[in-house]
Order: structure tokens, then sequence, then C-alpha cells
């Protein structure tokens, strides 16, 4: 276990002090490990660190834009350094929900009926309304994560403000139809022949949906496991999970969202890069299946190291 790893956290997005919590448990489990490790603090400068470390493997701890997006593994690529997680192209992807939504579509997944906004479109609630048949719409930015800009709305005015809101952060904006049922996520790990769904989570939020308050703050939601769903959509859920994994091209782990609505999971999003901190919902996931916290990170850098040959 003489191998370098380096592993990036922090960064620049909204999800900067989420990052830093995942990069710290990750840092610490994998000298437990045996691991030589050295952290850094990822400020869009990477050339010194590599040079002077000279990692075996990157560990991607970033969390949002810079972290899941693809640009850090654009620079990895670039400077030849083997990094956890997807590629370039699977990163962007996912980052971005409209294109999500599209190749969901495309795959015949269930996701919620949505429309697309540009800053400078104007369009009125009760036109948006009619076209999703809802009166109740989730306004989001393009490519933010952990539920950053994210409103809940149901009027002209409530509306208004959440375009503000997610505008604030993105040049294009996704309203969704609002869909009433159960929170799940599916956490896959592997590569190849060798992809595993692990079992799902429930998640019961203490607000009226998975926010970032929810998310974060102890106690402000609780993860059941397995997830109280009957067999058929619970079975349903891991096969599209499975699905959206091979056909976006993730690697190494993932965890994908899903909303059970009428006992239909509809796809949500797909997490590159997902928090990772031992009570995370991926480890979580892991935890439940056998697999140790220790175990998981390890895992995760020996598939590295295996595609890296």
């Amino acid at each position: 276990m003489n191998k370098k790893i380096l592993v990036l956290y922090g960064g620049l997005s909204e999800e900067r002090e989420v990052s830093i919590g995942s990069g710290k448990a990750i840092a610490k489990s994998l000298k437990r490990n045996g691991f030589i490790v050295k952290t850094f603090d990822f400020k869009g400068k990477l050339e010194k660190i590599l040079e002077d470390f000279t990692p075996d493997v990157v560990f991607i701890a970033l969390h949002g834009k810079y972290g899941e997006d693809g640009t850090v593994q654009g620079a990895l690529e670039i400077a030849n350094v083997p990094y956890t997680g997807s590629d370039v192209l699977a990163s962007a992807i996912c980052m971005n929900k409209l294109i999500t939504k599209q190749l969901l579509t495309a795959q015949k997944i269930e996701t919620a009926n949505y429309y697309p906004i540009k800053k400078k479109e104007k369009i009125l609630f009760k036109e948006i309304a009619h076209y999703l048949r809802s009166n109740k719409l989730v306004v989001k930015p393009v490519d933010q994560g952990s539920t950053i800009g994210i409103s809940i709305v149901n009027d002209e005015k409530t509306f208004k403000k959440g375009l503000d809101k997610a505008f604030s952060f993105s040049d294009t904006v996704i309203v969704e139809e609002f869909l009433e049922g159960k929170e799940i996520t599916v956490s896959i790990i592997g590569n190849g022949n060798n992809i595993k769904a692990l079992p799902i989570i429930e998640i019961v939020p203490e607000n009226e949906f998975y926010d970032y308050e929810s998310k974060y703050i102890p106690g402000m939601s609780r993860h059941i496991i397995p997830a109280r769903i009957p067999k058929n959509v619970y079975d349903k859920a891991k096969r599209n999970a499975i699905l959206i994994y091979e056909e976006f091209g993730l690697r190494d782990f993932a965890r994908i969202d899903f909303i059970v609505a009428n006992n239909i999971p509809f796809a949500l999003e797909a997490n590159t890069i997902p928090g990772f901190t031992e009570t995370s919902l991926v480890p979580d996931a892991a935890k439940a299946d056998g697999i140790t916290f220790d175990n998981l990170t390890a895992y995760i850098v020996k598939e590295v190291l295996k595609r890296s040959k």
C-alpha cells in the first residue's frame, strides 16, 4: 500500500463546505488503509501539487462546479494522472440537468415532465403549468448540485421568485412538474462486468423535499434501508439505475436519485461525485451491504489503479 493518493477537496463551488467534509473523511480512511495520502484544497491550479507530490491516483472529492462537471477531470487527463470517478464527458453530461433529461427520455426511462427556460425568455406560470399539466412546479438551475437554487412554486409570484433565484446560478433553468412520492436513491459501484447496485435507501426529509438543509444538517432527514416500496418497484429502480450508469458511461461509483410516484420510479438525476462522509448516502448503502467505509474507499482506488495499468 505504498501508493500515493492526492485527495482533492474544497473547491470554488457553492458546495465547498460539503466537499471539505467529504475530502477529510476520505483522506482519513485512505490513511487507515495504508496509503500515502495528501489533501489539497483546490482553488483552480493543480500543476505544482501534481509535480511536487506525483500521485499515483487523485481521489476527487470536489462537489459541484469545476469538480463534477468534467473541468478538473480534463485537467487531470492532460496531466496524464489517473483519477477516481467518471471521465470528462460523463461528468459533464450528468452535471447538466437538461442533457440528463434528454438522455433519460431517449432511453425511455420515466422522468418528471420538464420545460427548459433561457434567461431572456419570457413565460408565465399559467402557461408552463398548463404545458406540464401541474399547478405545483419545481424550478432548478441547470448545472448545480445539492439542490442549490431549487424552489417549489405554485403561482405567478413564487414562480418569478424561483426563476430569479435559479437564474442567479445558471443561464438556463429547468422547470419540472412536482411529483408527490417517496424519495429513494440507488448507489452503484464497479466497472465493466462488475457493476453492482447497493441496497436502495428511502430518504425521509423533515422539510417539504430533500433540500440542502435536509441533506447536510444532522437530524433533518432519515435514511431507511431498504426502501419501503413494492418489490417490483424496487427491482425496476435498480435496473434503471444500472442502465443509467452504463449508458451514461459512469465509472467507479455514483448515485442515481428517484421519486416513486404511483408505484413508478421517476429518475431525477445522476450524481457522479456524491457526498462521501461515513454517514453519507453511498457509504450508508455500502454499509447495509456489508462494505465498510474503509473497504469502500480502498475499492475505489484499486479500481482506478487497475484501469491505469
